[in-house]
């Protein structure tokens, strides 16, 4: 079932969200399935529980093709339970993003370009990844949402943050959502 998706200024979008305790039930392939139905109608690149009111620390995320993205390298459809995020260096990469929740802006947000991430699968079993990159880039704006920060939050300069029409007014907006 295709969700609604929270927006910045709603105070649900701030809080912290609570571990996954039970795995490999309905009600978690269920909502995973809403995550999954609603990324993919709004063409998402990843989507958190928080966003769509659920107050769990649950993240799907993934990329093969999509307009939205023509230049990003493809990301692995994942879904990433009690994920804990270890930079794996200081490098820190400036890059476009856009949110579901924050629609028809984008702003520059600086990211660790290289990271390993843990966590769990919907069945419990254990999810670990190095990844840089695109990958990375998503996979921190995702789990942000489980921490209450939206990726306006992070942006060091507010002269790159703006409206999508007005920032690339030939419609070039890589960005991740």
């Amino acid at each position: 079932m295709i969700r609604a998706v929270l927006r910045m200024g709603d105070p649900r979008l701030w809080r912290q969200a609570k571990a996954v305790e039970h795995f490999d039930r309905p009600e978690l392939h269920a909502l995973i399935a809403d995550l999954e139905e609603t990324m993919h109608h709004l063409d998402g690149a990843g989507l958190a529980a928080p966003q769509i009111g659920v107050d769990l620390r649950l993240v799907i995320f993934g990329v093969e093709r999509n307009p939205r993205y023509p230049d990003a390298e493809p990301v692995p459809r994942t879904v990433l339970i009690n994920p804990v995020l270890t930079p794996l260096s200081t490098e820190i990469e400036e890059g476009w993003e856009g949110c579901l929740s924050v629609p028809g802006l984008r702003g520059r947000v600086p990211r660790w370009s290289r990271l390993h991430y843990a966590g769990v699968d919907a069945f419990g079993r254990p999810l670990e990844r190095t990844v840089s990159g695109f990958h990375a880039r998503v996979v921190q704006h995702e789990c942000d949402h489980l921490d209450g920060i939206l990726y306006p939050m992070r942006i060091r300069d507010f002269s790159r943050f703006g409206f999508v029409e007005e920032l690339f007014p030939d419609g070039d907006a890589g960005v991740v959502d």
